[in-house]
């Protein structure tokens, strides 16, 4: 799915999903740089975002994935 990764004035990171017309701030990463790894929304969705430069330029869309609940 289209996901838009933003960051605000204060730095808070959030992900817009457009099909859904749904923001959510980004509440964990797997990895500090956030490419190539998982992240969590705040509510509850755990998306893998792709494997990306870690100087990539906010704000971004990408192709992620959902990932289901364990």
């Amino acid at each position: 799915m289209k996901v838009m990764i933003r960051k605000d004035a204060a730095g808070s990171l959030s992900a817009y999903v457009p099909k859904k017309d749904l923001e959510e701030p980004i509440v964990a990463m797997e990895k500090t740089q956030m490419w190539g790894g998982q992240v969590t929304l705040a509510n509850g969705w755990r998306l893998e975002l792709p494997d990306l430069a870690a100087d990539t330029r906010l704000p971004v869309t990408v192709e992620a994935r959902r990932l289901e609940d364990a």
